[in-house]
């Protein structure tokens, strides 16, 4: 009486783990891009929009249903009749923040340094001692849009001058405009550049 040998044979075997491991493999991979490059992104971003839309967008700031600038984002002010920001390695370009990346033993870092302490002496009429170190040095984003408050207080004499108005009715608005320390012991206090000028300009007309 013949019977059929039932064994199987390894390289089969083999065969069918090996493609039973591959469609594994390809099921949870397509199941994790599903997860994590859809339907998170998905979650995330509607959450931000339903819990915090300003900052979801941006943080942009609107004048006459015109946006003027981000919160989050410094930009250059030449005029002498507004404040000016922290320095840039980056230009104030948000497509390549970055910061300068030179030690501070390097000489090209302290000649930039110099000149930029040169430059705010004649600007702001003052000492070398008297400038705060946030105006001469770029930060780690280059796009910083905070100034400590006695970067700001020492351009108040000129733009005072220049708006024809009395330091001390400058003063008043930007004491409005300092933010806190964070939970009142982390950081230091600091003044949105951005929005200071905004709140000048609201108060005091531009002169031509």
């Amino acid at each position: 009486m013949s019977h059929l040998n039932s064994s199987i044979e390894p390289e089969v075997v083999d065969q069918s783990v090996g493609v039973a491991m591959l469609r594994g493999a390809i099921g949870l991979s397509l199941a994790a891009l599903l997860l994590c490059g859809f339907v998170y992104s998905l979650a995330a971003t509607g959450l931000g929009q339903l819990l915090f839309p300003a900052q979801a967008n941006g943080s942009l700031i609107t004048v006459q249903d015109r946006v003027v600038g981000s919160r989050l984002v410094a930009q250059p002010f030449v005029s002498d009749q507004y404040f000016y920001a922290r320095p840039s390695a980056s230009h104030y370009d948000v497509m390549t923040t970055s910061g300068s990346n030179l030690a501070q033993s390097n000489p090209e870092l302290q000649k930039q340094v110099q000149q930029r302490i040169a430059a705010i002496m004649a600007k702001e009429q003052v000492l070398a001692s008297q400038i705060p170190s946030d105006l001469v040095t770029t930060s780690g984003s280059g796009i910083d849009p905070e100034i400590s408050v006695a970067a700001a207080m020492l351009q108040v004499p000129r733009i005072a001058a220049q708006r024809q108005i009395s330091a001390a009715e400058l003063e008043k608005v930007l004491q409005q405009q300092i933010k806190p320390k964070f939970a009142g012991v982390l950081g230091q206090e600091r003044i949105n550049v951005l929005e200071l000028n905004l709140a000048i300009d609201q108060h005091f007309k531009v002169k031509s």
